[in-house]
Parts: C-alpha cells; structure tokens; sequence
C-alpha cells in the first residue's frame, strides 16, 4: 500500500474503533443478550379431532354438486 492509503485507512480504522466503543458503551453487563425484544411462546397445540362433516352434510348447501364434489365454472379452456 502506498502511504496515502495507509493514511487512509488509518483514519477509516480510527472511526470504526470509535463507533464500536460508542456501541460497547451503551451495553451493560446488567442486560441479558436476546436474538428477539419481545419473549416468544411456543404457539403449536396438539391436534384433536373434532366434530367432522361428512360429505352429504358438507354439500347440503353447495349451490351446485356432482358425484359428491363441489361444482364450480370453469375458468380455464381446455384446449
């Protein structure tokens, strides 16, 4: 490296080391490291098996049905 690029990384390193000081500063050793601000739960739940439909019920108000599906338009051609 030339000596103006060691002047100016000289300079460039003096400010990294003065905003890493800045940031170590405002840690204290009162306050617990996190990956998250806010404490997190687990939300999953176990799986229970609740009232089930069957099919006949689940198409008694089916505008229209076919073959014990639901009918719908086509919406694309079949070419």
């Amino acid at each position: 490296m030339t000596e103006q690029e060691l002047e100016k990384m000289a300079g460039e390193l003096a400010v990294i080391v003065d905003s890493v000081a800045t940031v170590s500063e405002a840690v204290s050793g009162e306050v617990p490291a996190t990956s998250h601000p806010l404490p997190l739960t687990n939300v999953f739940r176990e799986d229970e098996v609740g009232h089930v439909f069957t099919a006949e019920q689940s198409l008694l108000n089916a505008p229209d049905a076919e073959a014990g599906r639901f009918k719908v338009p086509a919406i694309l051609d079949e070419e």
